[in-house]
């Protein structure tokens, strides 16, 4: 797959393959005309039904000002934004619903609901967001981990990212995913730079076969791992070199703004979602627009269905 519209087809043609009734989504804080713009959108591409979660008055309002038609959705009232979040999480969990989305609330009080052990959605497996972009300036999609839940991680964590981005690649038609662990530079410096070192270990238990299904290089630069110019001026000798499926991110930080930055001054098209939960969470930014909202929608059934869910 090369663009966000393919994703779309390819979740509507597995999901009516699969024989499965459409998932319902647990929308929490949904009073935003974006979030139910793309659930009305997701119903009518035959992607998903849909639980409105929030207050009932705003989300009426919104959706009569906005003229969107919610009248086949069943609303939740629950004015509390954590609240909310935790009916989400609860409704999934309960086997209500199937996938959990954030609409107008905070990502830390969202995340609260999804992460708790006790009414959540954590199963102990490491949770993790990757971003999906189509960029005009690349010629294939590009997976980006972890822009929105893992701070600082270590590198045991990194393994979990790695492995939650591999399967969501896999699922869209991407056997073997090319994964680049970036950093500033390609020379490791454990002292100055302790994210080039994660990146070499990294590199070398994939070739060991302890990270599977995928073929794993670092540290390299960013230019290094999508811009063929740039590895060829450098010599980087790497079966990833300006061809990379997957960018892996040292930290929170550089995952975030390197996502919002191709999103934003890029001009691409995008989807995020939340995968190592109980179920694949459907997780944009309050910022986001319908289209972007509605691409991880699809990106979230797409996987809900290959992994069986």
């Amino acid at each position: 797959m090369k663009t966000i519209a393919e994703i779309s087809a390819a979740a509507v043609k597995a999901l009516k393959d699969s024989g499965k009734e459409m998932p319902f989504i647990a929308a929490a804080s949904a009073a935003d005309a974006s979030t139910l713009a793309s659930l009305a959108a997701a119903k009518k591409q035959g992607l998903g039904n849909a639980v409105l979660i929030g207050n009932k008055g705003d989300i009426e309002r919104t959706a009569k000002e906005s003229n969107i038609d919610i009248s086949g959705f069943e609303i939740l009232h629950e004015p509390s934004h954590s609240a909310a979040a935790a009916k989400a999480a609860g409704l999934v969990r309960e086997g209500k619903a199937q996938l959990p989305m954030k609409g107008l609330v905070e990502t830390a009080i969202f995340l609260k609901a999804v992460m708790k052990k006790e009414g959540g959605l954590n199963t102990g497996k490491l949770i993790s967001h990757v971003g999906v972009v189509e960029s005009a300036f690349y010629p294939k999609l590009l997976f980006i981990s972890d822009g929105a839940l893992n701070i600082a991680p270590t590198l045991n964590e990194k393994i979990g990212i790695i492995e939650n981005a591999v399967g969501l690649a896999r699922d869209l038609g991407i056997p073997t995913p090319k994964v680049a662990v970036l950093a500033a530079l390609e020379q490791v410096n454990p002292e100055r730079m302790p994210c080039t070192a994660d990146a070499a270990i990294l590199t070398q238990m994939n070739r060991r076969g302890r990270i599977a299904n995928c073929i794993v290089d670092g540290p390299l630069a960013l230019d290094n791992a999508v811009h063929p110019a740039s590895a060829r001026i450098k010599g980087i000798d790497s079966p990833i070199a300006a061809d990379a499926d997957i960018l892996i991110t040292p930290s929170i930080e550089a995952g975030n703004m390197l996502f919002k930055s191709i999103m934003y001054l890029g001009n691409a098209k995008g989807a995020g979602i939340l995968l190592g939960a109980k179920a694949p969470v459907i997780l944009s930014s309050r910022a986001s627009d319908a289209e972007t909202r509605l691409a991880s929608i699809a990106l979230a059934v797409l996987n809900w269905v290959k992994e069986g869910v």
